[in-house]
């Protein structure tokens, strides 16, 4: 099951172009501007790789790992019958059942069309990682995000510096011109694209029920996307009426 996610036009699709980004970055910007064989070069080169490594690990993690499902027989208690803060209070007076699973799922589950299945505090299905962004991979997810958007962060500044440092070479050159231009914008729009989505889920994160919930009580450990010891089983969450 693991191996036919990996397997997925989408997950070839990420690898080639993270594969394209850092060859660009690395092998043509930083070495065409400071050149890899200098410290400043080797410095860029080094934070750059480190952040796409990052990116990648985490992504491979959210992509492998099972979001969670409801476990088979779950039967909700009375108290957790109830409907959680992010619910609507009017609609889940009684324990809340999937049609199409034909069972109870837990506050927060939703059924996924792709999956086919109920997924524990599912978020949504991601075409990308070819999975289903849920409790047990949604820290991964959002860690993977935040070290893309680092790395084309970073990528975009790399090349807006080297096309400011060689403004005056490229008379004569308009391919290259071009290329540094056509490079600049698109990789403009990655960063301005995940780091939107990025800025989304950081605020949907505040607005939960507490940020350990996600990320977990020892800050050292939130950008590691494989620390999840703090994720408990997903059938039931804090609320507000437990502080009453």
């Amino acid at each position: 099951m693991k191996l036919e996610r990996i397997l997925s036009v989408p997950i070839f699709s990420v690898v080639f172009m993270v594969g394209f980004v850092y060859y660009v970055t690395v092998f043509i910007f930083i070495e065409d501007c400071s050149g890899l064989s200098t410290s400043e070069g080797s410095r860029h080169a080094m934070v750059f790789t480190l952040s796409a490594f990052l990116f990648v690990f985490s992504f491979f993690v959210c992509v492998l790992t099972d979001p969670g499902g409801v476990p088979p027989g779950f039967v909700p208690d009375v108290e957790h019958s109830l409907p959680s803060d992010q619910e609507d209070k009017t609609s889940h007076v009684n324990p809340r059942q999937c049609d199409k699973c034909s069972a109870y799922k837990p506050p927060r589950a939703h059924h996924c069309r792709v999956c086919r299945r109920c997924v524990l505090r599912m978020d949504h299905h991601c075409v990308w990682i070819n999975n289903c962004v849920g409790h047990r991979n949604y820290k991964a997810f959002v860690v993977s995000v935040f070290y893309a958007t680092i790395a084309t962060t970073y990528s975009w500044i790399v090349i807006l510096n080297c096309v400011l440092q060689k403004d005056q070479d490229f008379s004569g050159r308009i391919p290259l011109k071009i290329f540094y231009i056509a490079c600049g914008v698109m990789f403009l729009g990655l960063t301005l694209t995940l780091g939107t989505l990025l800025a989304w889920h950081i605020y949907l994160i505040s607005h939960n029920k507490t940020t350990i919930e996600v990320l977990g009580p020892n800050m050292l450990k939130w950008l590691w996307p494989t620390a999840v010891s703090h994720i408990k089983d997903g059938l039931s969450f804090p609320t507000a009426r437990d502080n009453l």
